[in-house]
């Protein structure tokens, strides 16, 4: 894990990956609960007999949104920010779903720091998030994760 204190040192990391979370497995029971939260039960996601038998990828899949609600808690895993006072998910830019994950599939989210910019306090840092899939050539998605900063 990489620890930053403030702009200074977030700076110095633009334009680099700066690592990768730990595996995280998302499975049926995790699938549920988000269907349960988001009121969103279509089939693919909560049928496994369906799904199996007419869905395409022969087995339900995760919610695109419960991937990437995963965001915070993967990305605590990469950086700590320390010395904040305030911080803010500001929101996600280019974003493109690239695979389905199936169920039982592990995750895991790899971060480069795109760009980090000072606006008269706040510290706007742009993180491209790449939700790789164990044992899949292509990520479920990437997108430009926007973070405001309010350094102590």
């Amino acid at each position: 894990m990489i620890i930053i204190n403030n702009f200074i040192e977030y700076k110095a990391l633009e334009g680099k990956v700066i690592g990768v979370s730990d595996w995280h497995t998302i499975d049926q029971a995790q699938i549920n609960r988000f269907a349960e939260a988001t009121l969103d039960h279509q089939w693919i996601h909560t049928d496994k007999e369906k799904a199996e038998k007419e869905g395409p990828f022969k087995s339900t899949i995760a919610h695109g949104y419960l991937t990437l609600s995963l965001i915070p808690y993967l990305w605590k895993q990469i950086a700590e920010v320390r010395n904040v006072k305030m911080e803010i998910n500001y929101g996600i830019e280019n974003l493109k779903f690239g695979q389905a994950v199936p169920v039982d599939s592990e995750v895991r989210l790899q971060a480069a720091i795109k760009s980090v910019i000072d606006l008269r306090g706040t510290v706007k840092v742009v993180v491209e998030a790449k939700l790789l899939i164990k044992d899949y050539a292509k990520p479920a998605y990437v997108g430009d994760v926007i973070f405001l900063y309010h350094f102590i």
